[in-house]
């Protein structure tokens, strides 16, 4: 074999080696492009899911909440007008299925500060009796639900407020003694300490 032959042949495998590595580069390049893309969509469906979680509060002064009269899981009916002289959180939820809803309830009927401040909770969704009270069951919830059609829940503006356009969110209501609706809260995250929802009340009444 010639020196010619062989140099062409040695050229030929370090060209070979050189565009393999080449290749190597391009292909660890794009992994690296990929990762800090697929990083860049979490932050951003992370940052998305938080902003969509913050709580929204409003205080609302000398505007009479609207009345009703519901029927309630044991039968019987509750109207606002049936509280008046006492103030009231009206506890707009999603109701069946929404075990973090049902939760909130158990621990606000744990905490002894809203009889003690003569605050009656009313929670209110829109499901029928059958429907909601395996949940009540299941989280030892004995206060009685107010069953909505979905009149209640949009006159007091929550529905779409949660993850579902029909369907309140998590949210509460304060009327005060009189029947003025004072305050008004909206959190996403589906939870709110009762002693924080206690001191909101308390401290607008």
């Amino acid at each position: 074999m010639s020196t010619k032959t062989q140099q062409a042949r040695r050229q030929a495998h370090v060209a070979r080696i050189r565009l393999e590595q080449q290749r190597q580069e391009h292909t660890e390049r794009r992994r690296r492009l990929l990762g800090l893309a697929g990083l860049l969509v979490l932050v951003a469906v992370v940052t998305f899911g938080l902003w969509q979680a913050r709580p929204t509060t409003n205080e609302v002064s000398g505007d009479a909440a609207p009345g009703f009269t519901l029927p309630t899981t044991t039968g019987q009916s509750a109207s606002l007008a049936d509280y008046r002289g006492s103030p009231v959180i009206l506890y707009f939820n999603e109701g069946a299925g929404c075990g973090s809803c049902t939760q909130q309830m158990a621990e606000i009927e744990k905490n002894r500060g809203f009889a003690d401040a003569g605050i009656v909770v009313l929670p209110i969704v829109m499901n029928t009796a059958a429907q909601i009270q395996a949940d009540l069951d299941t989280f030892g919830v004995s206060t009685p639900y107010l069953l909505d059609d979905g009149t209640v829940s949009q006159a007091y503006g929550t529905l779409g407020k949660g993850m579902h356009a029909g369907l309140p969110g998590h949210g509460f209501v304060l009327v005060d003694a009189d029947g003025v609706q004072r305050w008004q809260g909206n959190y996403p995250s589906m939870w709110l300490d009762p002693d924080d929802l206690l001191r909101e009340a308390t401290s607008r009444l």
